[in-house]
């Protein structure tokens, strides 16, 4: 899909917003909902939506709803740090096929990075085991 475009009700995250499919839940309010990657990059990937907006990127969200969102994001990324003790964390946005968005829901991913340990691609087809997404999403939970 290209940068812009209509906002399809039918993406994989408004269904997980509107809980018609599961996901393992780190925080939510009234502002965002994080939770894990099912096809994590590394360790402890997050993912932060933004609820209560059809945005497909960064670029179509409404101004007064940036500094919600990376506010959280920001204490999101901090609790990932504090629990699971990466030697790094990426935190990235896609916007737009071309640079390697493929679900058009606005989403922040929140990626730990651990020495000598390279990166899933995005995409790929790893699923992670549910019970150990829920044990890392308790630990960043109880970290914020």
């Amino acid at each position: 899909m290209s940068l812009h475009g209509t906002y399809d009700d039918n993406n994989l995250f408004a269904k997980i917003l509107r809980g018609e499919i599961p996901a393992v839940k780190v925080y939510e309010d009234d502002e965002v909902l994080a939770f894990m990657d099912i096809f994590p990059q590394a360790r402890g990937h997050v993912l932060v939506i933004p609820k209560n907006v059809k945005a497909r990127n960064f670029l179509e969200l409404p101004a007064d709803r940036v500094g919600p969102l990376m506010e959280r994001v920001h204490r999101l990324a901090i609790a990932t740090e504090k629990a699971l003790k990466p030697d790094g964390i990426t935190v990235t946005q896609f916007n737009g096929e071309d640079s390697g968005q493929t679900i058009f829901h606005l989403h922040f991913h929140i990626i730990p990075r651990y020495t000598g340990e390279r990166l899933a691609g995005h995409s790929h087809g790893n699923k992670a085991d549910i019970a150990e997404l829920q044990q890392i999403a308790g630990e960043i939970a109880a970290a914020l």
